[in-house]
C-alpha cells in the first residue's frame, strides 16, 4: 500500500487555479490571488472537498448590498 498525499486544487468563479504553494494555508492563497482577482479579498472560502482524489477548495464572493 502507497500512500500519497492529495493535491489541492482551488476555484473561483468557475476558474481554476493552481496551487501557489502546497505549504501555504488556504487563507494566504486567497490572499495571493486577490492581486488579480480583486473579490478575493473578500471571499469566503468553502472546502476542502475530496473530489476525483483532489482537495477542491472553492473561493466564493461575498454577496452584499450596496446603501
Amino acid at each position: 500500500m502507497t500512500v500519497e498525499p492529495l493535491r489541492r486544487e482551488f476555484y473561483f468563479a468557475g476558474i481554476r487555479l493552481p496551487d501557489p504553494n502546497d505549504k501555504l494555508p488556504a487563507e494566504e492563497v486567497r490572499a495571493a490571488y486577490s492581486t488579480q482577482y480583486p473579490d478575493l479579498a473578500t471571499a469566503s472560502i468553502s472546502g476542502p472537498e475530496v473530489i476525483n482524489g483532489k482537495m477542491r477548495y472553492t473561493f466564493e464572493r461575498a454577496i452584499g448590498s450596496k446603501g
